[in-house]
């Protein structure tokens, strides 16, 4: 078996500790986190404390980390207008990077990240987490048999009724945008990978502000007022977004996605093929039995755990020299998708990708 990697954590905050972490938990026989990092070093140590890592560990710049700490990769876990500087430091240094999505708050960083990391010649991989999931595993293994036919058309709703995350996440400056980046990536990258990745030509897109900083209270939804006056908290980015891609060869998607929007919430992708369609959670396939009677299956799937499977993912890719699925040519690529959709809003027109 190949030697453990060693893992730098870059940004310890929810992302780090609620899911990252718990999956190196599980990967314990293959990665190890050797040093961690965050501009706020309280956060940081009381990361390192969980690890049991000493204080030397303990960093609150990405460059000095990389200057004492051999590490094969980096897992950049910061808000989206950090993940530039961390990752072009770390592709400088010639460390592999595992990347949170969205790639970067704004297309620009995204193409500064990619000069970097193919300069370099680095591993790269952006932590979509749903290519991962065994239901997304199990349907490209189908597709690639060929048992959808084409995919041409998808639509995918990643919607909440009420849910800002809150802090830094409605600060453009620091996100890059709202719902859009944040779980919007989520269901395009998804369904564009599971399309077969179509070339896109064009979008059109409305975003909207219109309720914005909500004050609905009750349970299970963030109430605004109840958290005190907090006299930094920004919020100037959308609280809602629908778009309209369109691939080479007549391809299409329509994504609907939401912080806070007065309909129900879904999250769910459906894809139609010329033999067979599907959606998830459950995996249920749409197609024909062999006598052409229409026919649901819910094929049986077993995997683990998202972040799990998608750590595992890059580290195999390391050790065995791969590009992992999701790479930074489909990293750009989706950022250019997210970039058309405030582009086309700002214009009120369909713009070309």
């Amino acid at each position: 078996m190949a030697n453990k990697l060693k893992v730098a954590i870059v940004g310890c905050g929810s992302i780090a500790r609620g899911y990252h972490l718990p999956a190196y938990g599980r990967l314990a026989d293959i990665a190890e986190v050797v040093a961690v990092c965050d501009i706020v070093r309280e956060r940081a140590q009381a990361f390192a404390d969980r690890l049991g890592l000493a204080a030397d560990k303990v960093y609150t710049a990405v460059e000095d980390l990389l200057a004492k700490e051999k590490v094969d990769y980096i897992d950049c876990c910061t808000w989206p207008s950090a993940h530039a500087p961390v990752c072009i430091a770390a592709a400088n240094a010639g460390v592999n990077i595992l990347c949170e999505k969205p790639l970067a708050a704004t297309l620009e960083q995204g193409l500064a990240i990619e000069k970097a990391v193919k300069e370099n010649g680095v591993n790269f991989q952006l932590a979509v987490v749903t290519r991962y999931g065994a239901e997304q595993i199990k349907y490209m293994e189908m597709f690639e048999e060929g048992v959808f036919g084409e995919i041409y058309a998808a639509n995918t709703q990643y919607i909440r009724r009420r849910g800002i995350p809150g802090g830094w996440f409605s600060n453009k400056e620091i996100a890059g945008g709202g719902p859009v980046l944040d779980i919007g990536v989520h269901a395009i990258d998804r369904t564009w990978y599971l399309m077969g990745r179509p070339k896109p030509v064009s979008v059109s897109a409305e975003v909207s502000t219109r309720i914005g900083k909500y004050k609905t209270t009750g349970d299970g939804i963030f109430n605004w007022d109840a958290e005190g006056a907090d006299s930094n908290f920004v919020f100037d980015v959308e609280d809602s977004a629908i778009a309209f891609f369109r691939f080479e060869g007549g391809k299409t998607m329509v994504a609907d996605v939401s912080w806070t929007i007065n309909g129900p919430e879904e999250c769910t992708t459906q894809l139609y093929g010329t033999k067979a369609g599907c959606t998830f959670e459950p995996f249920t396939i749409y197609g024909e039995d062999e006598n052409n009677h229409l026919c649901d299956t819910t094929p049986e799937v077993e995997g683990e755990e998202f972040f799990t499977a998608e750590i595992r993912h890059f580290i195999g890719c390391i050790n065995e020299n791969k590009t992992p699925i999701s790479n930074i040519d489909d990293a750009v690529t989706v950022q250019r998708m997210l970039d058309g959709i405030y582009r086309s809003a700002e214009a009120h027109r369909e713009i070309a990708l």
